[in-house]
């Protein structure tokens, strides 16, 4: 009895604890901290348009004042950002980069991050952008707190100019060892400062706090379950809610049923034209109640899987004309390869479908819960889904299960207040595994062709067209005496959008699979092809370092075993993927060995966390690389559950190791996306190296079987 009270209790207290600032304003978070210090400054160079844009009513924009850290009379650090958590673990590494400026241990540093209210203005969390713009800005406002600290404890000791130590949240006296904590130079002080861009911040070569394997923040509560999805919380009066999803996207609703959904006890219907949603007590009435409800439906005509490629290439824009000095010059070429590359659809398969919880007060105020990688993206949308001012919507975003680029929107939270508002109770929205795979938006299908030719030399000509994928990592890095590369942008029969490196993927699988060709018509071994033609460093120096870990030379692999490999650059990232697999003789199922990666993004913040970001991608890269693929028939996806979506499983998962180049002379870049892109290719060259099949489509092997020659 004992135990199952305890239970409840701890139920209780995760029901209703809330979060640092949750349901106070920027300005009554400020006296809930009390007194203190608060640095305020003018970033209007560095943010730029791609982070804090115009107009932003209410939120610290380029070219106002903005508010990043704060310092409370009892000697508490806060820090603000509208960037948010999504398992890439940028609260520890964005923690770690203000505690080393303030010589103060992670753990007594608070980051609030993604709240509409309390944060700076932040146009999202993608594009492993995190690293490269935050870190710097909340580096440099901790670094003007402490030197807003320094003169504070100068002028208490009447020292003037004279150089102090700070450490473990004290500064000390250089002569007496006298020591005033933060909390005693903050106490009682209401100090508004601009910032210094010129502030002195510590090079990372003397990083003592940075650059280490801190430990994840918050980690123990993840582990124990304390910590708060968007699907755990629970507001009082709360309802459950459903939405009545058509059969297909763009389906208009021709007559509806709802007499036994409106009788069952507690039932609360919602019409708003064709949007429909039912809200109950539970989870499990709410379904009842939405599974009793008849619909039906105008399905507009729609283009099947089996002519995806030929719908993209007739749809797309015609593009730029080719020079004829790219045409000549491969018409003329001794050693040519021409080729098209097929890439599917496929799903973001977050461990945390969307969820939204929504809840409206007597004054209008709007307050959602969702888990998304842009809150103030979904701001925007609960503002022009229901005529409000942005003072009167806020958006929380508790720490998520995952985005991978697929959160961008907010139609969970959305749904959340539809229903919320029009019952006149909180209304959480949980979307299921099966609505997760057919009604968010998918990684872009694209058809790519390619044409290269090549001699001892190098590379003579480059053409690369891609249709509808994206035009990322579009770019050869390679020398080439002539070249033509063009992103077509085409119809596209699914609804699409971002994904982890964007079309990164697809562009660098058909550039490595071709280079990988054109080093083999040539009579050369792959690595020094790329070598010769190569004249990016950085780019060399992950190459080389993986090539040495995987023993590229040191031996050739035995029969139907292959080594394959490729390379590329992506937002700052630069990586390196080196794969043996092997090819059953008699089953022809392949088996992936080995894959070895070497990745350099400038400093590194958190080696551990790193290096689990890179195996992330690699692991996640074979999803995509061999099984993962949206079947689709005039619009309806027909494998829209784990139990049909093949992702990689444990038994998938090779020998891996990560190297990791840490460049202390070099700014720290994002790793979230670039590690991701380079593990098709080089698995697909290591399949031609074993067997001399070339398999140029996305995802190559879905039954996980080689095909004959």
């Amino acid at each position: 009895m004992m135990e199952k009270e305890r239970i409840k209790k701890e139920s209780k207290e995760k029901q209703t604890r809330k979060l640092p600032g949750e349901g106070l304003s920027r300005r009554n978070f400020f006296k809930y901290m009390g007194a203190g210090i608060a640095t305020y400054f003018v970033w209007s160079d560095y943010l730029g348009a791609t982070l804090i844009s115009g107009q932003e009513e209410g939120h610290p924009v380029a070219d106002q004042l903005s508010s990043w850290i704060h310092l409370s009379a009892s000697g508490e650090v806060t820090v603000f950002t509208g960037k948010v958590e999504v398992g890439q673990n940028i609260r520890t590494s964005l923690t770690q980069v203000v505690a080393e400026e303030l010589f103060l241990p992670v753990s007594s540093i608070t980051l609030i991050m993604g709240d509409t209210q309390l944060t700076p203005y932040d146009r999202g969390t993608y594009g492993s952008l995190t690293t490269p713009q935050m870190a710097p800005i909340l580096r440099k406002a901790a670094a003007n707190l402490r030197e807003i600290l320094l003169d504070e404890a100068r002028q208490e000791w009447k020292l003037g100019t004279v150089s102090l130590q700070v450490e473990q949240g004290t500064v000390r006296h250089p002569q007496n060892g006298k020591r005033l904590a933060y909390a005693d130079l903050a106490n009682g002080k209401k100090l508004l400062q601009q910032m210094d861009d010129n502030v002195p911040t510590i090079d990372p070569s003397g990083w003592r706090v940075a650059g280490t394997s801190v430990p994840k923040v918050n980690g123990r509560e993840f582990i124990t379950g304390k910590h708060r999805y968007v699907s755990d919380m629970v507001l009082p009066d709360m309802r459950y809610g459903k939405v009545l999803r058509p059969p297909v996207q763009g389906a208009r609703l021709k007559a509806l049923n709802t007499e036994k959904a409106a009788a069952m006890p507690g039932v609360q219907l919602v019409r708003e034209g064709d949007f429909v949603g039912v809200t109950a007590k539970d989870t499990r009435t709410a379904a009842m109640a939405l599974a009793s409800i008849e619909a039906d439906w105008e399905r507009p005509p729609q283009v099947s899987g089996d002519r995806l490629f030929e719908h993209l290439l007739q749809t797309a824009d015609n593009g730029k004309a080719v020079s004829s000095q790219v045409s000549n010059a491969f018409d003329s070429a001794a050693h040519q390869v021409q080729q098209d590359f097929e890439v599917q659809y496929i799903a973001h398969v977050p461990l945390e479908p969307r969820a939204g919880l929504a809840r409206w007060s007597s004054d209008g105020l709007l307050e959602v819960w969702t888990g998304t990688q842009r809150p103030f993206g979904v701001q925007e949308e609960l503002e022009r889904t229901f005529q409000l001012s942005k003072d009167k919507v806020r958006v929380y975003m508790p720490d998520t299960g995952s985005g991978y680029g697929g959160k961008h929107t907010g139609e969970a939270g959305i749904e959340a207040a539809r229903l919320s508002k029009a019952t006149g109770q909180p209304v959480k929205v949980n979307w299921t595994r099966e609505e997760e795979f057919k009604w968010a938006y998918f990684r872009p299908a694209g058809l790519i062709k390619v044409r290269g030719a090549a001699d001892k030399s190098g590379i003579l000509s480059w053409e690369f067209h891609n249709y509808n994928s994206g035009g990322a990592g579009i770019d050869l890095p390679y020398a080439a005496a002539h070249k033509h590369q063009e992103y077509h942008r085409a119809d596209s029969p699914l609804r699409q959008g971002s994904y982890r490196a964007l079309a990164s993927t697809a562009n660098i699988f058909a550039i490595e699979s071709t280079i990988n060709d054109l080093a083999g018509k040539v009579g050369a071994d792959p690595l020094q092809f790329r070598l010769n033609n190569l004249n990016d460093k950085r780019l060399i120096a992950v190459i080389e370092a993986a090539a040495e870990a995987f023993g590229w030379n040191s031996r050739r692999p035995d029969t139907q075993h292959g080594f394959g490999m490729a390379c590329g650059a992506v937002k700052g990232g630069f990586v390196a993927t080196f794969a043996e697999i092997s090819v059953h003789p008699q089953s022809r199922e392949l088996k992936i060995i080995k894959a070895v990666t070497a990745f350099e993004c400038g400093a590194i913040i958190n080696p551990r966390h790193l290096e689990s970001q890179v195996s992330g991608c690699v692991l996640q890269g074979l999803g995509g690389a061999l099984f993962e693929s949206v079947a689709f028939n005039e619009g309806d996806i027909s494998n829209a559950f784990l139990s049909s979506y093949r992702v990689p499983r444990f038994k998938d998962v090779p020998e891996m190791k990560v190297i990791l180049v840490d460049r202390k002379d070099l700014p720290s870049s994002g790793a979230g996306e670039a590690p991701i892109v380079c593990i098709a290719p080089a698995i697909r060259n290591a399949i031609d190296d074993a067997v001399g099949i070339r398999i140029n489509r996305l995802p190559m092997l879905p039954a996980g079987i080689v095909p004959e020659a």
